[in-house]
């Protein structure tokens, strides 16, 4: 048991970190943005690290395993973002001014999201997996519509925009949905998708809204609590 577990930790940090490492290179070599490649780490390292949870059994130990993975990564965004460590890579990728002390923000505080949210909730309930998706898919979509179609601004933001708000809405769901639905078929949630698709669209519909009201970097902290405590009541 401890032996299959181990190995689910090994892949799961390959994973992770090859998927960093790949859009860090990208942004070295300036085939992509900074603030691309950040958005790019935001939508796609929730999903991998979540789906990677299936390669872990049943054991009470799992759900410590699988959270050091996010737990070392974000100790060493820590660890750049106060010049401890020096890493130009990961100050290209994760900042959007090349500041290394962005990183001390909005990563930081979505490495630690992660880590809280895995040993919390893990595949007990799909809370925790519906929060995570809403800051992947949700604000990195989110920032990406906003930047290409963002003209029209909220009236209540702005540096908030009606694009930027679909794309939060429309990434939170989707990825929810198909993340959920990989659980579903991998028999770790019995209920079908159709059950939770209500859910789901309320608490991306409240997110979005809470998203639009947050500054920046701290949507991190406040759309995960947001969409836990509707988790909690409606699944």
């Amino acid at each position: 048991m401890w032996i299959n577990n181990f190995i689910a930790l090994i892949i799961t940090f390959v994973v992770a970190l090859a998927w960093l490492r790949l859009n860090d290179f990208f942004a070295m070599r300036g085939w992509v943005s900074s603030r691309a490649s950040r958005k790019v780490i935001h939508i796609g390292t929730g999903p991998l690290f979540v789906l990677c949870w299936l390669l872990f059994n049943e054991a009470a130990s799992a759900r410590f395993l699988a959270a050091l993975v996010p737990f070392a990564i974000t100790v060493q965004f820590a660890l750049v973002g106060l010049g401890i460590m020096k890493d130009e890579s990961t100050v290209q990728g994760m900042s959007r001014s090349g500041d290394r002390r962005e990183i001390l923000r909005g990563p930081l505080y979505y490495g630690i999201v992660f880590v809280l949210l895995t040993l919390v909730f893990w595949k007990e309930s799909p809370v925790g997996i519906v929060a995570l998706m809403m800051i992947c898919g949700g604000d990195g979509l989110a920032e990406i519509l906003g930047r290409k179609y963002g003209a029209r601004k909220l009236p209540w933001s702005k540096t908030k925009s009606w694009a930027g708000s679909f794309g939060f809405l429309l990434g939170g769901w989707l990825l929810s949905v198909l993340t959920l639905e990989a659980f579903i078929l991998a028999g770790v949630f019995a209920a079908p998708i159709t059950a939770y698709l209500l859910p789901i669209t309320i608490i991306s519909l409240v997110s979005t809204g809470v998203e639009s009201l947050t500054p920046n970097d701290l949507d991190n902290i406040t759309v995960p609590a947001a969409a836990v405590v509707l988790g909690l009541m409606l699944f």
